[in-house]
């Protein structure tokens, strides 16, 4: 692949993974405009968050799996348009089911944007460029639940349709770019669809969603105790070993059983589930800003510049020294400042230096 398609082929495949990962983050600053205009309650209002992390991560393993039998090029087409009407479905929301509806399908397509994106970084670029790449796409998407709240104290003042009314110019750019930089491929043959794997990690994924919302946080024990929630979650985990047995079993699983034999595949897949958690708590920053220091709604989205200035910086340095120091030594350096971040917020005195420190 020529230098400079190269390097068009990567910005396409970072701004859609930048796109799909800001809506999750920049929904929070629209909250309060939704709940005045709608007059929906404060648990309606966690709908809409959680229908989309839902929905994304049914989306995820789905969509991967479509890529292998349709191609990249469609696959990520498809993930994007997906984005895209959920996007329109928001801004020309009358009801609060359109607003729910359009969550759930920008969840679903933003499901298949990164895996699909690092499977074309995987396959089209040179060895010597997929770890900087690689590591770049992971830091825009972290980058997003920072940059999420400063966009969204941006656009906000124009109305909370802008937050998403942006989605549809770059939802435009990106599947005019694939058609353009992405190559058609020759599908696989085609194996019988997983549809038992498919059903039952759906059901999986929303019992366990369900039950993890319902938990007080305050009330632990007592929220156990609730029995929606308890039935959520036994059934969550009794679904575990169910969908194992059917995955070892399928011809073509939605996800490979022998994946999970590899150490390396292990510590990164809990590696990544724990940032992914640490990352998710972004949106509420601002909040905690607002709390502790009692600084307004826009300042507090400023507050978090810090942080993407910082990974901004992080970014291209962390995937080009991974082919010179090595990927453990980043991964631990890595580690030790996310922890040092997260126990700055949970213990230090809030104060705008060490709110700014810690981001």
């Amino acid at each position: 692949m020529p230098p400079n398609t190269s390097k068009s082929l990567q910005a396409l495949l970072f701004l859609g993974v930048l796109m799909g990962a800001l809506d999750l983050a920049i929904i929070g600053p629209a909250l309060p405009g939704i709940q005045a205009e709608f007059g929906i309650s404060t648990r309606q209002l966690s709908v809409l968050f959680n229908a989309y992390v839902l929905c994304q991560m049914i989306g995820t393993p789905l969509l991967a799996k479509f890529s292998d039998r349709v191609g990249p090029r469609t696959a990520y087409v498809v993930s994007v348009g997906l984005f895209g009407l959920g996007s329109l479905l928001l801004v020309l929301a009358t009801e609060p089911a359109m607003l729910y509806w359009g969550r759930a399908i920008q969840g679903f397509g933003a499901g298949g944007v990164l895996p699909i994106a690092a499977a074309i970084i995987g396959s089209t670029l040179p060895p010597k460029e997929r770890g900087p790449a690689l590591g770049t796409l992971g830091t825009v998407f972290g980058l997003a639940f920072i940059i999420g709240p400063v966009l969204g104290g941006l656009l906000l003042p124009y109305g909370w349709h802008w937050l998403f009314l942006i989605n549809l110019p770059i939802a435009a750019v990106l599947i005019a770019g694939a058609f353009r930089l992405l190559p058609p491929t020759t599908p696989h043959a085609r194996k019988p669809l997983d549809v038992a794997g498919i059903a039952t990690l759906s059901l999986l994924l929303t019992a366990l969603v369900f039950g993890l919302n319902g938990l007080d946080t305050t009330a632990i024990a007592t929220s156990l105790t609730s029995w929606p929630v308890a039935l959520a979650l036994v059934l969550a985990l009794t679904l575990v070993p169910v969908f194992w047995r059917i995955e070892t079993r399928a011809v073509d699983p939605i996800i490979r059983p022998g994946l999970f034999k590899s150490r390396p595949v292990v510590i990164a897949a809990l590696i990544g589930a724990g940032i992914g958690a640490i990352q998710s708590a972004g949106t509420f920053y601002p909040a905690l800003a607002i709390a502790a220091t009692g600084v307004s709604a826009s300042t507090a989205s400023w507050l978090l510049l810090p942080g993407v200035v910082g990974a901004t910086i992080a970014s291209p340095v962390s995937g080009r020294l991974i082919n010179t120091v090595g990927t453990r030594n980043i991964v631990i350096v890595s580690l030790t400042m996310v922890v040092a971040s997260v126990l700055l917020f949970a213990f230090a005195p809030i104060s705008v230096p060490v709110f700014i420190l810690a981001s």
